[in-house]
């Protein structure tokens, strides 16, 4: 067990161990991260720091004390929603990440359906590949969660859904794209089949919120995934993926945004007064929230069109190449910078292992086996490297990998103790 120092120590020294402790971590400056950083440069990385940095200590839970983060909240919230092609009819708020947006959607559906239709133990429906944050969603708050299966092609079907309506459904959920194989599922479709029954439905855009609208704009065609789809009733989006933003910064969008009422909670009985809250969080750090509105102002439309070409093109130069390899491919087809690689021929795991020792970083996944790389604008300098890596690896590796298919924090010793 750890103890607190007898004795303090110096800024220069805590720093040194502070290095010295980072020293097996992902070097993401140099781009060989495929995944959790979403690397814009230098440019970007100084004045998010310096945006955080100039409001560290300031604490958004009361905002008659710092008005300035209220307002960049509200100036957040309403780029994203124009984003998102919402009208003044959508509202929102910002949130500490994809999980907490998610739960948030999930927390008010559930309590606009008591509220509304009577409905004490309520049921979501999900795609197989949505984000494990709705199923611990709907542990937490207490509901059901049915996952609907994937087609051949790892799609999710629409038609898949319906039989899964019932009367107590509260909310179904699509996603664009899906973080596994970086698909978008079939908005339109699914939206329309909840609507005609009376269900909400949410888009987590978690991933792709503030990519997707970019990539559009750039000349790709694209389905139809955000407000402009009757039926969307709310979408979550992170500004700390492709929005460049510091980790701990999100939306959750509401139409109307009437239904925001059912997302705040409110408590007056205890001596400290009114204590209310627009997301889970009270106490909220200032940092993520100036980095996320400062970015915006720093890139500006121009900004992210410049950025979404180059990770195309970096993701366009990676399934080219991995195309052009003989026993390996990329699962799916993908509507993003989203790759999931997949081998008939090869232990996959072991493949990644190499790559591994390369000094490459991705995730592993499971149904099928598979690399998860996500492009960054800063992968199409390395891009050509990995792929002469990735292929070295194939032809030479161990015959079996020992790593699992992991995503999340390592649960393992907390497992076993139990």
């Amino acid at each position: 067990m750890k103890e607190l120092p007898a004795r303090g120590s110096t800024l220069d020294d805590v720093m040194a161990r502070l290095r010295a402790l980072q020293v097996n971590d992902g070097d993401y400056h140099n781009a060989r991260t495929w995944g959790l950083i979403y690397n814009a440069g230098p440019e970007v990385d100084a004045m998010v720091q310096a945006a955080a940095g100039h409001v560290l200590l300031e604490n958004a839970l009361n905002p008659f004390v710092f008005p300035s983060l209220k307002e960049m909240q509200q100036d957040v919230v309403s780029i994203a929603a124009g984003l998102l092609n919402g009208g003044d009819d959508v509202g929102g708020t910002m949130t500490s990440g994809g999980t907490e947006s998610i739960f948030m959607a999930v927390k008010t559906a559930r309590d606009r359906a008591r509220a509304e239709r009577g409905i004490e133990h309520g049921r979501i429906i999900i795609p197989r590949t949505a984000h494990p944050a709705f199923v611990k969603a709907a542990h937490l708050l207490d509901i059901e969660c049915a996952r609907m299966p994937l087609g051949e092609d790892l799609r999710t079907r629409a038609s898949e859904m319906e039989p899964l309506i019932t009367d107590n459904t509260v909310l179904a959920v699509g996603s664009a794209p899906a973080y596994p194989f970086g698909m978008i599922d079939p908005i339109p479709e699914m939206a329309a089949i909840a609507s005609a029954a009376g269900v909400p439905f949410h888009v987590d855009a978690c991933l792709g919120g503030f990519m997707l609208p970019f990539v559009e704009r750039l000349g790709r065609e694209l389905p139809l995934w955000d407000f402009r789809v009757p039926g969307v009733t709310s979408i979550s989006a992170d500004l700390h993926k492709y929005g460049y933003a510091i980790k701990g910064a999100s939306v959750v969008l509401h139409r109307p945004k009437t239904n925001l009422r059912h997302q705040v909670f409110m408590f007056s009985d205890w001596p400290g007064g009114i204590y209310g809250t627009l997301a889970f969080l009270g106490t909220k750090p200032a940092a993520p929230i100036a980095a996320a509105w400062a970015v915006l102002q720093f890139l500006g439309e121009d900004g992210y069109l410049r950025l979404g070409r180059q990770t195309l093109d970096a993701t366009e130069k990676l399934v080219s190449g991995v195309e052009a390899m003989d026993g390996i491919h990329v699962w799916g087809k993908p509507d993003m910078t989203v790759v999931a690689l997949g081998s008939h021929e090869h232990d996959i795991f072991a493949v990644g292992d190499r790559l591994d020792e390369r000094g490459w970083h991705f995730d592993r996944q499971e149904g099928p086996p598979a690399l998860h790389l996500m492009a960054s604008p800063r992968h199409l300098l390395v891009v050509d490297e990995f792929l002469a890596d990735l292929r070295d690896a194939l032809r030479d590796h161990a015959a079996a990998s020992t790593k699992a298919a992991t995503y999340g924090d390592d649960v393992s010793a907390e497992a076993s103790a139990r």
